[in-house]
């Protein structure tokens, strides 16, 4: 929705600045999109292998430190 052809030119700072980043350093979006891919895109999960993890759970009792006597 534009209200008039004056606002449509418009630029904030923070845009202007991030244009003149990107322009001084090119490979900034690729390395951002690398940082991404390492810490948050996971690969899929196999669920055959989710459900044999689940299924493996040994039931640990309360306190660890006392043994059964």
């Amino acid at each position: 929705m534009k209200f008039s052809k004056q606002f449509s030119l418009y630029q904030s700072e923070a845009t202007h600045f991030i244009q003149s980043l990107k322009s001084a350093n090119p490979k900034l979006e690729q390395g951002q999109r690398d940082g991404r891919a390492l810490l948050w895109d996971k690969a899929p999960v196999d669920l055959s292998i989710q459900k044999d993890t689940l299924e493996s759970i040994v039931p640990q009792q309360p306190y660890v430190y006392q043994n059964k006597a």
